[in-house]
């Protein structure tokens, strides 16, 4: 689970130029832990109509929905304990993926490259050592699918992240849910419905459910709705002149918590962006997740 303590409180980028580094690759079942410590491995997937089925996005531990250029979604999949022996379509980091994912370490960021405007910020943040420059042999080719959506990587064969991450508190939810059985949101101009039923929220993007070749509908045991500012970001744009949106994770906002069958309002707070996000309800009580996948939707707001 994610570093994120639930705890009180009152379409695509000119790649120009990719990620730098040396692999370091792990032995190669098709599982394997993602390392001592708690080291998470991101990998950056394909969002769009044309990238799905997906493979290996039901095996995250965590699901980040982040608003990309021309009202498109890009997902940041985090893996924290076994790994899928495939994952992708892998596309491009992001800016939104620098503070992001502080609250990981230093975690392994798989991702087909990035802006070039974006490789020091990278390099900085130690999110550079998983890309396909660094680690070619991670990555191949899938033929029966059309460039861009065709890039897939062995997680096995990736270097190992560092540093600490704190598993999210789980538990029973607090009173003052309301009944939910079918939610629907909306990140950018991508439509998300979430459907309660055998205990877990099945999961449809664009009035389709949301499948993978390595297995059926995605679902997941909690999804938080992170309602989130956004700013212009280092990279001006994309080759169509649609700006470039970096979703501001680092403040405080509204969120929409759904588990065990019902929804609570709450808010969400981080201080920095190595902190992990708090959520608390109107009471200033914790809303924890529930035991299992979490999908968390960063959804801009005006």
């Amino acid at each position: 689970m994610p570093r994120i303590w639930l705890l009180p409180a009152a379409a695509a980028l000119l790649l120009v130029s990719s990620c730098a580094g040396g692999p370091a690759p792990a032995p190669p079942p098709s599982t394997t832990p993602t390392g001592p410590s708690g080291a998470a491995l991101v990998v950056k997937i394909d969002n769009v109509a044309a990238a799905r089925p997906q493979t290996g996005l039901g095996g995250a531990d965590v699901v980040y929905v982040e608003p990309v250029e021309g009202g498109l979604t890009r997902i940041a999949a985090v893996y924290l304990g076994k790994l899928p022996s495939v994952v992708g379509p892998v596309r491009s980091a992001r800016e939104t993926d620098i503070d992001l994912l502080g609250q990981y370490g230093r975690p392994t960021l798989a991702c087909s490259g990035s802006a070039p405007q974006l490789v020091p910020l990278l390099h900085k943040a130690g999110l550079d050592t998983g890309c396909q420059s660094a680690v070619p042999d991670a990555y191949f080719r899938d033929s029966s699918r059309q460039a861009p959506h065709d890039l897939y990587v062995h997680p096995d064969k990736l270097p190992k992240g560092s540093g600490t991450v704190t598993p999210e508190p789980t538990g029973t939810a607090p009173p003052g849910g309301t009944p939910t059985t079918k939610r629907h949101e909306q990140v950018a101009n991508v439509g998300f419905d979430f459907e309660w039923s055998d205990q877990k929220w099945s999961i449809s993007m664009d009035n389709k459910p949301l499948t993978t070749t390595d297995g059926g509908q995605v679902a997941a045991a909690t999804v938080i709705v992170e309602r989130v500012t956004t700013r212009a970001g280092t990279v001006p744009g994309d080759v169509a002149g649609n700006p470039s949106p970096v979703a501001v994770t680092v403040g405080s906002g509204q969120a929409t918590v759904l588990r065990d069958g019902q929804s609570f309002q709450a808010t969400w707070s981080r201080s920095a962006a190595t902190d992990a996000t708090i959520f608390a309800d109107s009471a200033g009580r914790a809303v924890p997740a529930a035991e299992g996948p979490l999908w968390i939707l960063l959804e801009p707001v005006a």
